[in-house]
């Protein structure tokens, strides 16, 4: 959002930005876990971890401001603009691997573990149905609602498998529990750009 705003220019409605803070604030408070047990006496710094996240979350967001581009300007297809990602993707990593010489130790691999290509090929036909859909939601709905889909759909996740293992939410978490479901309903009813009428 922030990138879209600023590179792309692009204008939501305030109570988008509201509800988008109230799911981040939500999310992180959910997973923030404050470490008590900690005796020793070393601070944490900035480090190459954090910088990697950082860069991440950049290019992350740099991807969504030229998908919401890519759709705008040339009305760019689901299928079109997820056969180009996979295409560059292919490049780059498999020139990584060969790089690295790491084709080599998996072809061995696979060589001992010959079951190992079919688990393969299910995860491909698995990661390219749920890529279909993730594209078509960029298309169809922009960048910034599969961003909010997607950062949701990793928050029931978790509260899932804590519901379901009975594990015991602190109140920090059922409050940004509360957060996240205030976005998402927020988000439902008056996220929404206002719609252009015609005269």
């Amino acid at each position: 959002m922030i990138l879209g705003v600023t590179i792309l220019r692009k204008k939501y409605p305030m109570a988008k930005y509201l509800c988008v803070l109230l799911i981040v604030t939500g999310v992180a408070l959910f997973l923030y876990k404050p470490n008590k047990g900690s005796t020793t006496s070393d601070e944490h710094i900035f480090g190459f971890g954090e910088m990697l996240l950082l860069l991440s979350l950049t290019l992350d967001g740099l991807t969504g401001v030229a998908q919401d581009h890519m759709r705008a300007r040339f009305q760019t297809g689901a299928n079109h603009m997820m056969l180009n990602v996979n295409l560059w993707s292919t490049l780059f990593l498999g020139s990584a691997v060969l790089w690295t010489g790491e084709v080599w130790e998996f072809l061995s691999f696979a060589d001992r573990y010959p079951s190992v290509i079919y688990n393969i090929m299910l995860f491909g036909i698995t990661s390219a149905l749920g890529q279909t859909f993730i594209f078509m939601t960029v298309v169809y709905f922009g960048p910034l609602t599969c961003s909010i889909v997607t950062t949701t759909r990793k928050f029931f996740t978790i509260l899932g498998s804590v519901l379901l293992f009975g594990n015991v939410i602190s109140p920090v978490q059922w409050f940004g529990t509360i957060l996240v479901f205030l976005g998402l309903g927020l988000d439902a009813k008056f996220g929404k750009a206002p719609k252009k009428t015609t005269h």
